[in-house]
């Protein structure tokens, strides 16, 4: 039998796991699929980091929208993908965890399918009203759907934060609330615009232009502090409604058992990216927060909203319509 050198086996210790042994990563393009359309949220935030990403490790990181079910097609396909630090997934709250807590047969299990890279960003939820409500504060707002008996609000689609952030409004205030879901944000707005729809749940950054053009009215943000981008809008839980707290967040997750080492180096990055200022002033002209988290943090994070938000799911009876 043939003998082995000390200096073979110490060289062998050194390796690192089984798909770094080939190679430093990345030795080829990463794909980072955005389970929606282009233009949402994550979407943008995804295309204002990769090109960070890519003068950071030397290889192209090329985003693929894969809308559908909600976010969970392209999600599915992270799930199954092989872990080798190719595939990846930027998800927001909206599919990886409402639309998961709404459709739990998805084939496979979110939490242990996916794990969490880095936080990246928060989107804050807002309330916002038409101009022909005549409203100027939640106070206000509540007690004129008190009176009329009842209103609808609109929203980015079934199972979206907004939906949620809408349903948790209704069972913290018990007004008589009726959702109106739309297909995206853009829709949604252009009915509160024209007063279709009397108030709507929506994403800061789909409300922000027409709210400061005096088209639409912000009367709240859902976030447990005031947003450090527009300082003036008041919380809910500023406005009297008690335990309040909605997050549309968005983070990078891989498929689970992605080596340890590729996952930390990119979580190491990240932190680095999302601290630059031209970056990190771009994403707050956008009304996103960055909120970078480290990967046992993210995993952490992921597992408290499903903890927080399966029994709000089930109190508000939310299925898919």
């Amino acid at each position: 039998m043939a003998r082995i050198s000390r200096r073979t086996l110490l060289a062998a210790s050194l390796l690192p796991g089984p798909v770094l042994a080939q190679g430093a990563w990345p030795s080829r393009p990463v794909t980072l699929i955005v389970p929606w359309a282009p233009g949402g949220s994550n979407d943008v935030a995804a295309r204002l980091i990769a090109p960070h990403l890519e003068a950071r490790f030397g290889q192209p990181f090329v985003i693929e929208n894969r809308p559908g079910g909600g976010g969970s097609l392209g999600m599915g396909m992270v799930a199954r993908a092989r872990p080798d630090g190719s595939t990846m997934l930027v998800s927001s709250a909206s599919n990886h965890v409402f639309h998961a807590l709404i459709q739990p047969d998805l084939g496979y299990d979110v939490q242990q399918s996916l794990a969490g890279v880095a936080m990246l960003v928060d989107v804050p939820n807002v309330l916002a009203v038409t101009n022909g409500l005549d409203v100027n504060s939640v106070q206000e707002l509540i007690a004129k759907v008190r009176a009329a008996g009842g209103m609808s609000f609109g929203s980015s689609g079934v199972g979206s934060s907004n939906h949620l952030a809408g349903e948790l409004f209704r069972l913290r205030t018990g007004l008589d609330l009726t959702h109106v879901p739309y297909r995206g944000g853009g829709q949604a707005i252009s009915d509160l615009i024209a007063g279709t729809v009397p108030m709507a749940f929506l994403n800061l950054p789909t409300v922000l232009g027409p709210a400061q053009s005096g088209r639409a009215k912000i009367l709240a943000v859902g976030t447990d502090q005031r947003v450090s981008s527009q300082p003036n809008i008041p919380t809910m839980q500023e406005q009297g409604v008690p335990d309040y707290s909605v997050r549309s967040w968005t983070g990078l997750f891989t498929p689970r058992g992605t080596p340890q080492p590729i996952i930390d180096s990119l979580a190491a990055a990240l932190k680095d990216i999302l601290q630059e200022p031209a970056l990190k002033a771009r994403l707050l002209e956008l009304g996103s927060e960055p909120i970078w988290m480290d990967p046992a943090a993210t995993d952490r994070f992921v597992k408290a909203e499903f903890d927080r938000w399966g029994p709000v799911v089930k109190a508000a009876n939310v299925k898919l319509e």
